[in-house]
């Protein structure tokens, strides 16, 4: 390739990580709180709340993410004749945030209800001792030891969240495997070239290992509680 369309597929490339960054912290913004709702629903004494909560949880975790973000852009124009996510990028973005939202926040509450159930009962005990209510103990006994303990494998899907996000190209979002994939198919005067689709990965890479080191080091901070 000539300087130039270097300089043509990495502008490319840069925008179509910037998408994938968007959608990467707006799914963990979302779904990390989503997540906690779920699991309180889950764990609820309101056995209609936890079945329904049990059944989402079955049916998201039970189905491929590619199906969810197909039925979640398309079914509600062919079933209802209703287009909520307008035209568009923007459309397709918003489309792809609430299907990766859906989905990651019933992995999260799985995940932070082993952690709470790992937290000893002796703890709670001592709080109702104390005088704190459930509502007390849960957020100022239990839940910093429990993101203690559920860390490492909310990191694992975290960084399985950053390569889930190439999955978006089902609806035609323009991540970054878009990108490197157009210089493929033939796009602003480069065709069949595999070698962008080969660049992407260097972006993977760098940003998986940049997580690493953070959640490593937000590991460390959090062995106070151990």
């Amino acid at each position: 390739m000539t300087g130039e369309q270097i300089k043509i597929v990495f502008d490319a490339l840069n925008l179509g990580f910037l998408q994938t960054l968007r959608l990467f912290f707006v799914t963990l913004i979302g779904a990390v709180p989503l997540g906690l709702l779920v699991m309180l629903g889950r764990m609820s004494r309101v056995k209609p709340l936890s079945l329904l909560m049990r059944a989402l949880i079955w049916i998201i975790r039970g189905s491929p993410l590619v199906i969810q973000l197909l039925i979640i852009y398309y079914v509600p124009g062919i079933a209802f004749n209703w287009h909520p996510w307008g035209g568009g990028e923007s459309g397709r973005f918003a489309a792809a945030s609430v299907a990766f939202i859906i989905n990651y926040a019933c992995y999260f509450s799985e995940i932070f209800r082993g952690g709470i159930q790992s937290i000893p009962r002796g703890q709670e005990e001592a709080g109702l001792v104390l005088g704190m209510t459930k509502r007390q103990i849960f957020f100022k006994v239990k839940l910093l030891p429990m993101f203690k303990a559920v860390l490492p494998p909310m990191s694992n899907e975290i960084i399985t969240l950053v390569k889930d996000t190439s999955l978006s190209r089902i609806i035609a979002l323009q991540e970054i495997i878009w990108a490197g994939q157009a210089f493929l198919k033939g796009t602003r005067g480069i065709s069949g070239n595999v070698l962008p689709l080969f660049f992407t990965g260097v972006y993977y890479l760098a940003f998986n290992g940049l997580l690493t080191i953070l959640l490593s080091r937000l590991e460390k901070k959090l062995d106070y509680f151990r």
